[in-house]
């Protein structure tokens, strides 16, 4: 069954390209080069610069562009189709030029959760397909979140070249949605298929891989920072980033490299001098509260002994 599945996906490639080449639509063309039926290997890079190329010069053109590869990738039912097309989604982000990086962010008008809609993606005809179908489903949820974090931070990740500086400027309520949507995005890419040894998934784990680099830079800075912050930080912010450090933490075993422990270290710190502060905070508002109680009990106390609408009993009850 897989070989002739692999034989109809073969016929499909060389009849849409031919049809492509006759109706002279060179961006159809190299997109149905760089995204092809084969199961076993990624688009190559030369495709994918050819694929990117094509949507160089005008908005209108870059638009055509997006539309296309991604009327292909909401048209098909292969996965190893849908996986080639978020190949060249994820390329897109990462190296394609301002002008179609903004127009897939702005693909379709409104994005959100779900923005490429695969959640729900199935390709049953082969036990391959079948494990690939998983993997077009992480991959779309991790370009979502991809595309949902770089909104949030103003920038694609990874072309930011000013973090610090930036980040230096920007409030403790929108520097923790930053840091949240992060963290997201670390979460996500622990929740990756195990791989299979198959060539496109994994050059799908080593594009994971660079955006775990990537997004742990920015994680770092916003750490950094943070360390910095811990002293004006309110009540409830404090609470918020404990919670995200602690979601963070989490993700170490699946990310963890010798390389990284310097990271970790700074991320264990700040959780700890954060719960420290939350606890003194607690404990001073615990104490505040309760001296009102008994402040507001004496008060109390001595209306209700002053008041001549109460009788003394023997017993000592007021009534």
């Amino acid at each position: 069954m897989t070989k002739l599945t692999n034989l109809i996906g073969i016929i499909k490639d060389k009849a849409s390209q031919s049809k492509a080449a006759l109706l002279s639509k060179r961006t159809t063309l190299s997109l149905l080069r760089a995204t092809s039926h084969d199961s076993s290997t990624p688009p190559t890079r030369k495709h994918l610069a050819t694929l990117l190329s094509s949507g160089d010069g005008s908005r209108a053109t870059a638009s055509a562009a997006v539309e296309v590869l991604m009327d292909r990738l909401q048209g098909t039912n292969n996965a190893a189709v849908a996986l080639k097309c978020l190949i060249a989604v994820h390329h897109i982000i990462h190296h394609g030029s301002f002008i179609l990086q903004d127009q897939l962010s702005v693909y379709p008008s409104a994005g959100g959760r779900n923005y490429l809609n695969l959640s729900n993606f199935r390709h049953n005809t082969d036990p391959t397909s079948w494990e690939l179908s998983s993997w077009v489903r992480w991959f779309a949820q991790h370009i979502e979140q991809l595309l949902c974090t770089s909104r949030i931070l103003g920038f694609f990740l990874g072309t930011s070249t000013d973090s610090e500086d930036r980040v230096s400027g920007v409030a403790n309520a929108d520097l923790l949605t930053e840091f949240d949507s992060l963290v997201a995005l670390v979460e996500g890419i622990c929740k990756r298929p195990e791989p299979n040894g198959n060539r496109l998934v994994e050059e799908i784990v080593k594009l994971a891989r660079e955006d775990w680099g990537v997004a742990q830079v920015e994680v770092g800075v916003r750490v950094s920072e943070f360390k910095e912050r811990l002293g004006g930080l309110k009540f409830g912010e404090a609470v918020e980033l404990v919670c995200c450090l602690k979601r963070l933490e989490q993700c170490q075993e699946m990310m963890d490299g010798a390389r990284q422990l310097r990271f970790w270290d700074l991320v264990r710190e700040v959780k700890d001098k954060a719960g420290i502060q939350l606890y003194r905070e607690e404990a001073k508002f615990r104490s505040e509260t309760l001296k009102l109680r008994l402040s507001q009990s004496d008060r109390f106390s001595s209306r209700l002994l002053n008041s001549p609408h109460f009788l003394r009993f023997p017993s000592g009850r007021f009534m």
